[in-house]
């Protein structure tokens, strides 16, 4: 199961909190407000029932009275409804609809027994109220009940209000939580965003100055850092650029000795003959190195963007090394990507290179561009890569089991190395897949725009 960021739980913990506590607040705002009207309404409804009992006795001292007349005459809504209990016989001022039925036995045994009560029922299945009033006739009593459905339909209004105002509270919580998450981590954004322009080559980046002070603190930390490796690899910089140009100069001496030695060579005996073919591989060898260990100096620098045309640069050099039409497969919409065409050029010719080397030869290049990515792909027929062998290749003078199953011994050792980091100097990638049919692919993806 993938865990949630930082930002995604501090929101979730603002959220979380804010329903918690507006849920709490409106159990207990509808408890409250419940049992208040509650109460009131019962205190009304008991007031109302011992004024209509007080009718009701009168009425009932008249000679030979009309008890359900005497009901009818009573001012009790739409929702109070009177019944009298005499003798053991109801009286309504209509006919019985089940309301005697909802009056408890013992609300009636107590009534019956001079004290008056009140108890909550059940009536059609709606909630009611019971008020039981004692008459001054023996086994009199008066009751009425009141249907609470009008109350119960206001505490529905009133949770879902309340439901509501708890939603909204949440997603207020929510969005405090996405506004604290946001300025908590933005000297953290920062810090992504400076390192991975860093990692592309731009070593000037820094992160800027925070007015709170644990937050400045990170930011003059990385910044410190960043200082301090900039100060390292800029030694390292000039200390290689300095080495390769300080060989140049005897590379140049041996080159030109060589080539005299070479020119004299059908004149020598067959022993010194081969071993000035050995010396003019390995001086030829030797001045490649240096040249990679120059570029390779300056590899960590920003890459200098500029409209180029890719396919056209690619169909070139892929004719040049001798592949036919038929072996560069282009797709694509044909648009013409930012990217550097030097550092670009020596993507193709270090892959095509490695696959001549190593693989026994490119058999496709491929190219496909739109607005979004640049795909470099070169396929070789060697045996291919193991999968723990594909990071290791593309370190610097490494020599694994990759290189040796792949066959070959001769090259610098930083061909790859220098196709990574002109990859990465586009914030792009390279990787290495199986070629169908046998063999390994090298895939360059690089963002066809700056930022992108």
């Amino acid at each position: 199961m993938k865990r949630l960021g930082l930002r995604a739980r501090v929101t979730a913990v603002f959220a979380l909190g804010a329903l918690a506590l507006s849920t709490a607040l409106s159990s207990v705002a509808y408890q409250i407000t419940r049992q208040n009207l509650l109460t009131e309404r019962e205190r009304t409804l008991v007031r109302s029932a011992y004024f209509d009992a007080v009718i009701v006795r009168e009425g009932l001292r008249a000679e030979n009275p009309a008890i359900s007349e005497v009901l009818r005459g009573l001012d009790t809504g739409e929702t109070r409804r009177p019944v009298l209990r005499r003798e053991g016989q109801w009286f309504s001022r209509s006919a019985d609809t089940g309301i005697t039925d909802s009056i408890p036995v013992a609300l009636q045994r107590l009534v019956s027994e001079g004290t008056p009560g009140t108890q909550r029922v059940d009536l059609d299945g709606e909630p009611a109220f019971v008020v039981g009033v004692p008459l001054d006739e023996v086994d009199t009593g008066f009751y009425e009940v009141t249907t609470l459905a009008e109350l119960e339909r206001t505490f529905n209004v009133l949770a879902t209000v309340l439901g509501v105002a708890a939603l909204g509270t949440t997603l207020a919580g929510a969005a405090l939580g996405v506004y604290a998450s946001r300025r908590v981590l933005e000297p953290l954004t920062g810090v992504a965003r400076a390192a991975d322009e860093i990692a592309t080559g731009d070593i000037s980046a820094r992160v800027a100055r925070d007015t709170d002070p644990d937050l400045d603190r990170l930011a003059v930390a990385f910044n410190s850092m960043v200082d301090a490796v900039q100060a390292k690899a800029d030694a390292d910089r000039r200390f290689a650029g300095d080495v390769s140009h300080e060989l140049r100069s005897p590379l140049q001496t041996l080159s030109a000795a060589t080539s005299v030695l070479a020119r004299r060579r059908d004149s020598l005996e067959p022993r010194t003959a081969a071993a000035v073919d050995l010396l003019t591989e390995e001086v030829t060898r030797f001045e490649q190195l240096v040249s990679d260990l120059l570029v390779l100096s300056r590899s960590d620098l920003p890459a200098e963007r500029r409209p180029t045309d890719v396919v056209g640069l690619v169909r070139g050099i892929a004719r040049q090394r001798g592949l036919t039409e038929e072996q560069i497969e282009v797709t694509g919409d044909g648009s013409r990507p930012e990217v550097d065409q030097r550092r670009f050029e020596q993507i193709l010719v270090n892959l095509l290179d490695n696959a001549d080397r190593h693989g026994g030869g490119a058999v496709r290049v491929g190219i496909c561009t739109d607005p979004v990515l640049v795909r470099l792909e070169v396929d070789d027929e060697g045996p291919g890569v193991p999968p723990d062998e594909r990071e290791l290749v593309f370190d610097r003078f490494a020599r694994g089991r990759a290189a040796s199953a792949r066959g070959g011994t001769d090259g610098t050792g930083l061909g790859l190395a220098l196709v990574k980091q002109h990859a990465l100097a586009h914030r792009g990638s390279v990787q290495i897949a199986d070629r169908p049919g046998g063999g390994a692919r090298f895939v360059v993806e690089l963002p066809a725009r700056e930022g992108s």
